[in-house]
């Protein structure tokens, strides 16, 4: 399976990082890591992308791990259309006190623009 893992430096996303980088070590897929700006986060691009990379090496995997500029929704769901992905997983969704789940604004825009099947990690 082709799959577009989207990280921006969020807790969620580091997570859906480790259980993507995971499952391809089992599953052999072909895996791409997009680093997305995040006006959210408080860590840098930079070290996101060494945090994938060696995420990637420790597992073993040849995974390509890029960065990507301008609207981090609309250009996962981009890339992720042109390059013919099968899935794109974001990390997302946290539970409210009273049980709802919410979610972020680059979530919320990949989910309902995105053709693909979309994962989000909790």
């Amino acid at each position: 399976m082709k799959v577009l893992c989207g990280i921006g430096g969020s807790d969620d996303s580091i997570r859906a990082l480790e259980r993507t980088v995971e499952r391809a070590a089992v599953a052999n897929d072909d895996l791409t890591v997009a680093v997305v700006e995040n006006p959210d986060s408080s860590i840098a691009p930079d070290e996101i992308v060494e945090r994938a990379e060696a995420a990637l090496a420790d597992a073993g995997i040849d995974a390509e791990v890029r960065r990507v500029e301008g609207d981090p929704g609309s250009r996962l769901v981009e890339i992720a259309e042109t390059e013919s992905f099968d899935e794109i997983v974001l990390g997302g969704g946290h539970t409210s006190p009273m049980g709802k789940i919410t979610i972020g604004p680059i979530a919320e825009f990949v989910l309902l623009n995105a053709k693909t099947s979309v994962t989000l990690v909790r």
